[in-house]
């Protein structure tokens, strides 16, 4: 499976920005280093891409944007938070729906140690 591969990617990129820049940041910090390295990885994203709501039959722009999309494939959401809650869980299991992906993977870059900060949530498999 494809989102597999680049769930290794990018849980490595998302490693490399923390290992450089560690906790504390704002998020937007993280999000702007881990667009260059995903670039430096030559993995093609979309970044602050905006997903419509389908409600009953009409689309409508609620201003939902998913912090990356990763190959049409991967949702990255990213949290600077203390501490992950079953919400931004909720958050990306409901971007995967809207975009219509399997994939999400969520990250939270205020921890010691970014494996501590990773989620992977999977929707229709």
């Amino acid at each position: 499976m494809k989102e597999n591969a680049l769930s290794s990617e990018i849980i490595g990129a998302a490693i490399d920005v923390h290992r450089e820049l560690g906790p504390g940041l704002l998020e937007s910090a993280y999000e702007e280093c881990l667009a260059y390295e995903f670039t430096l990885r030559r993995l093609p994203f979309e970044r602050q891409k905006s997903v419509p709501v389908l409600y009953k039959g009409n689309v409508v722009d609620c201003g939902f944007r998913l912090d990356f999309l990763v190959d049409g494939l991967v949702v990255v959401e990213l949290k600077a938070v203390d501490q992950l809650a079953r919400i931004h869980d909720a958050q990306v299991l409901t971007y995967l729906n809207l975009a219509q992906c399997k994939l999400g993977l969520l990250l939270n870059f205020n921890v010691v140690v970014l494996r501590d900060g990773i989620r992977r949530l999977v929707h229709s498999l």
